[in-house]
């Protein structure tokens, strides 16, 4: 019996030479599957550049806890590709799919496949539906990999309810170098007749996906004219035409988790009023806001092994995030931890090298003491490597030196400043994984 991780590194060498940017791969493997894609429970497609994992994160544990069965399409995946793929189970939770059930949906997929060219993303995205449509759920929660309008995701032909999280600049090499362009891949996830809920955004954006919706002829829920959300006296208030909720604070920590978090409540509210079967009220709401868990999205680690390399009163925390929104987020969020509890900011980054190093880095300046800059083992393509991402933080304004691993760079971040600090290790969910791995003991699987 041959294992997922082994199946996974042959799908790899399917990989098409030249890619043609179409649905036409995926379409041609699910037909020969017999169209998975059109037997799944009602889909929340959810797409974005920033907060995908986090509104589906609240999204899930909202639907949980109004006792509803949730399937979860996710990636990247931190140490394991099952992450990716949640099935809903028999005690009403999500969980990452057996190797035995990956194992056969894989198989399955390449099997029919043959030695075609197609992208690993498109034939797991396959084998995936296959799970879903095969297991029972009342809802599957679809995060698009990349992009929308030519994501494998988007065979969906109509999902019960469109998500569009904040949209910035990244990805920028394959989804065009503006955030107009950007913002016309994502919204090309809109489907006529199919309500979308979209979150706060700049307004270039906006601008486009209001026309792409008129175009397609999709209903929008839009952030700040049919729903607002903000923190009021240690409160997430959220707000519609004809309601106004007062709700606990996010469990997900960051100022921008208000806006994740508004937005899952404004998209719960629209199923509540579509799947009123779903039974989705207040009070699951509240539960679902105060019992998310997302890995890697401002994730204290408060023991094992690399939390030990610190002395005592160190705090040490990771974080995925990797374009500058999400620098700027990050930065505001430490901000705010600095002045709640004053403690010096050390940073260890590292990069992949397609992102806007600089732009990550920017928002940290007059906030990190010192940065230490790593690898990324294992990374699937090329990452800053650590000298060039050191003398990219000197360059905007921080103290920076290069280490040759995580290890090494807590033990330098120690030493530089031996009393209690705050440290945060980020730039990259490859970087993240691997540091779970680190933390567990394993090697994370690649992506």
């Amino acid at each position: 019996m041959p294992t997922s991780a082994k199946l996974l590194a042959e799908m790899k060498l399917l990989h098409p030479l030249l890619i043609d940017l179409s649905l036409g791969r995926v379409e041609r493997l699910l037909a020969k599957l017999g169209d998975p894609q059109k037997k799944l429970p009602p889909v929340v497609h959810v797409a974005g550049t920033n907060g995908k994992g986090s509104v589906t994160a609240y999204l899930k544990a909202m639907l949980e806890a109004a006792g509803a069965r949730v399937h979860v399409y996710t990636s990247p995946h931190l140490v394991r590709f099952h992450e990716r793929i949640e099935l809903a189970g028999a005690d009403g939770k999500a969980a990452p799919i057996g190797e035995a059930e990956l194992v056969d949906v894989l198989t399955r997929a390449q099997a029919v496949n043959g030695h075609d060219d197609i992208t690993q993303f498109e034939i797991t995205t396959a084998a995936a539906f296959l799970a879903f449509a095969e297991n029972p759920a009342d809802v599957l929660l679809l995060e698009v990999g990349l992009g929308g309008r030519l994501d494998a995701t988007n065979v969906v032909e109509r999902p019960a309810l469109d998500v569009i999280t904040p949209i910035s600049l990244d990805h920028a090499e394959k989804l065009g170098a503006t955030l107009a362009k950007i913002a016309g891949e994502k919204a090309g996830i809109l489907r006529r007749g199919v309500p979308a809920v979209i979150a706060q955004q700049d307004p270039e954006a906006e601008d486009v996906i209001r026309a792409e919706a008129l175009k397609v002829g999709a209903p929008l829920i839009v952030w700040g004219e049919h729903f607002d959300a903000y923190e009021q006296r240690g409160r997430l208030v959220v707000q519609s035409e004809d309601l106004l909720l007062d709700l606990p604070l996010p469990s997900l920590v960051g100022c921008h988790q208000v806006v994740n978090a508004g937005t899952a409540v404004a998209a719960a509210l629209r199923l509540a009023a579509m799947l009123p079967h779903l039974g989705i009220g207040e009070r699951a709401i509240e539960q679902g806001l105060t019992s998310a868990r997302w890995p890697a999205r401002m994730q204290r680690l408060d023991s094992g092994p690399l939390p030990s390399l610190l002395r005592p009163g160190a705090e040490l925390w990771l974080d995925g995030g990797h374009n500058p929104a999400a620098g700027r987020a990050l930065a505001q969020t430490l901000a705010d931890l600095e002045e709640r509890s004053p403690k010096p900011l050390h940073l260890i980054v590292g990069m992949m090298g397609l992102k806007d190093a600089a732009g990550f880095l920017a928002p940290f300046r007059g906030l990190a003491r010192h940065v230490v800059t790593v690898p990324i083992p294992g990374a699937h393509e090329a990452p800053h490597a650590p000298e060039t991402l050191a003398e990219t933080a000197r360059e905007v304004g921080l103290d920076a030196e290069s280490a040759n691993d995580i290890i090494s760079a807590l033990k330098r971040t120690d030493a530089v400043e031996p009393g209690p600090k705050r440290v945060m290790i980020c730039g990259s969910l490859y970087l993240a994984g691997h540091v779970l791995g680190l933390q567990e003991g394993v090697e994370p699987q690649a992506n």
